[in-house]
């Protein structure tokens, strides 16, 4: 009995220290497996921080070349406009005179109390369901009711004949009259600031809805963000206006419009139903920033002193 309980003993000790063996086994095996969980957590750790810091840098160089924000998306400009002076360009030289009409002083300015939110924001769904017909492929799409001119793919069309009987779901009286009257009062304001003579003022072409995306441009049509002079690109412009129908920094990011001026770019921060205007020439040389993200709705509305230019308000087809 002595016998088989010595040679138990050393079996017994062997099973024990097999055992001691497993159970260091299995924790480090268990050690391992959650460092290489910590590993992978702080991987996925550190590539969330390198798409953040990315996403960060590319928002704030659209800011690189702004030098002064004219006016901010946060702020109320009303009742009256905030205005900015420049020197008249020589532009106008070039041109016939209109006494009355023709700038004497040029500048820019901003308000918000000419057109409600609650309007600019009939006017976008105004935008919307006319430019739900078609589109452009790229990233950016008119809707010009006066002449008719949709965006559609790489091309236009026109909707009034395209589309005919259509549009009577598309577009009601009361959105052409809203339309007529927020005309009415982005001329009287513009007429008020440069000391003009309203009736001498003339709407003028192109007058058009916008809506830019950060869609990869397909034509140079898409091309919305390169500097340019209205009086130069277009001619009959004397005075250029921009209705904006969304929010910069919740709507859309980017989308800002820049005035470049010789001692640095100046921006001013859309809002809905903000009213922003400029005299036409050299000396409101500007562009649209490229818009990062979400969708930016806008009005351009253009006005001329040259009687020949001028065209009428759209009416219910």
């Amino acid at each position: 009995m002595a016998l088989v309980r010595m040679r138990a003993n050393p079996q017994g000790a062997n099973a024990t220290e097999i055992e001691k063996k497993i159970k260091r086994g299995n924790a480090l095996r268990q050690g391992s497996a959650w460092r290489g969980s910590r590993g992978l957590v702080a991987l996925l750790l550190a590539v969330v921080s390198l798409c953040v810091a990315a996403v960060w840098l590319y928002v704030t160089s659209l800011d690189s070349d702004i030098t002064e924000t004219l006016v901010r998306q946060g702020e109320l400009v009303s009742p009256r406009p905030r205005v900015y002076s420049v020197q008249c360009s020589e532009d106008y030289e070039n041109y016939q005179r209109y006494p009355g009409c023709t700038p004497q002083k040029c500048g820019r300015a901003v308000t918000d109390g000419v057109v409600t939110r609650e309007e600019a924001q009939v006017l976008r769904r105004l935008a919307e369901r006319g430019l739900a017909l078609a589109g452009s492929e790229g990233g950016a799409s008119i809707l010009d009711l006066h002449s008719g001119a949709l965006s559609m793919g790489k091309q236009f069309v026109n909707i009034y004949r395209y589309f005919g009987d259509q549009l009577s779901d598309v577009f009601t009286q009361e959105d052409f009259q809203l339309y007529r009257s927020v005309r009415e009062r982005i001329q009287a304001v513009i007429a008020e600031t440069f000391g003009l003579d309203p009736k001498l003022m003339y709407l003028t072409k192109p007058t058009f809805f916008s809506r830019i995306n950060s869609t990869i441009a397909k034509t140079q049509h898409d091309e919305y963000w390169h500097p340019h002079i209205d009086k130069v690109t277009y001619g009959s412009f004397d005075y250029t206006s921009l209705l904006y129908l969304s929010d910069y920094g919740s709507d859309f990011t980017g989308g800002r419009f820049i005035f470049m001026d010789p001692n640095g770019n100046r921006t001013v921060e859309p809002r809905t139903g903000r009213v922003s205007f400029f005299s036409s020439g050299t000396e409101n040389l500007h562009r649209v920033e490229k818009v990062a993200w979400g969708t930016r709705y806008a009005i351009t509305v253009s006005f001329t002193c040259d009687p020949a230019h001028g065209i009428s308000d759209p009416a219910v087809p």
